[in-house]
């Protein structure tokens, strides 16, 4: 009885660790629904983000001018980093405690990614009791 357990315990071991996502996982090329790219890169222990590519954003929007702080409407959109401070946690496999700049309302959202796809990531966006889960696909 004890072998059975053993094989038992050790095949949920490795099936396991074969959907387990890796920490780096999140680091890619993403294109959003709202038509942005953006590149998310690590930073020390954390994953921050920056838009790559506007492809026809908000009817060409291509500077910050929706930015509550006037002193960085003329900023250009193109190398902004929009996405500070996700961190991996191990416990849910999920990437938290991120937030988010969206350009196209000047405001700042809470973030975690809470699933990898081969081709896409899933994402919750919060701010106050909202929220929001959207799918981000890989390019």
């Amino acid at each position: 009885m004890s072998r059975i357990s053993l094989v038992l315990l050790i095949l949920s071991i490795s099936i396991s660790a074969v959907f387990a996502q890796s920490s780096d996982s999140i680091i890619g090329k993403y294109r959003l629904p709202n038509k942005l790219d953006v590149e998310i890169y690590k930073v020390g222990d954390k994953y921050n983000g920056k838009i790559i590519a506007l492809n026809g954003y908000e009817d060409g929007q291509k500077v910050d001018y929706k930015n509550p702080d006037e002193s960085k409407q003329n900023t250009p959109l193109i190398g902004m980093e929009i996405i500070k401070g996700l961190k991996f946690d191990n416990k849910d496999n999920e990437w938290i405690e991120g937030k988010m700049y969206g350009p196209e309302k000047g405001m700042t959202f809470d973030l975690k990614v809470t699933e990898i796809r081969d081709n896409e990531i899933q994402v919750v966006g919060s701010k106050y009791i909202f929220w929001h889960t959207l799918i981000w696909k890989r390019i």
